[in-house]
């Protein structure tokens, strides 16, 4: 029904879990607050919310111009004909250089403690 009458899906993301009922107590809040102000104080709300999503809009085009450059710059590393290295075909296990532990030979007969 809202989508019928035209409205933004940035605004329905913005007001989503809002009925008219939230809606207009917070538009009796606002008149009570600012009265003959409030169109003043809309415009203002308008032009820092149209700053605020631009400035998110630039943000996240500049994440995604960081990452495709990444993406290509990885990629172009390898050439055309050859295709990159699958998990399994490469293998990073590298044996132990140090020696292995081996434990001490077990005497024959065992030893009393002191402590007794």
């Amino acid at each position: 029904m809202l989508h019928e009458i035209g409205t933004s899906s940035a605004l329905l993301g913005f007001f989503g879990g809002m009925g008219m009922q939230e809606m207009a107590i917070i538009g009796v809040i606002a008149i009570l607050l600012f009265g003959k102000n409030l169109p003043g104080v809309a415009k203002t709300f308008g032009k820092y919310y149209g700053d605020f999503k631009r400035g998110l809009s630039d943000i996240q085009s500049e994440f995604h111009n960081a990452t495709r450059e990444v993406e290509d710059s990885s990629s172009s590393g390898y050439s055309s004909k050859s295709s990159p290295a699958q998990f399994d075909d490469y293998d990073d296990f590298e044996e132990a250089s140090a020696p292995k532990f081996e434990p001490p030979p077990q005497s024959s007969t065992p030893e009393k403690s002191e402590l007794t």
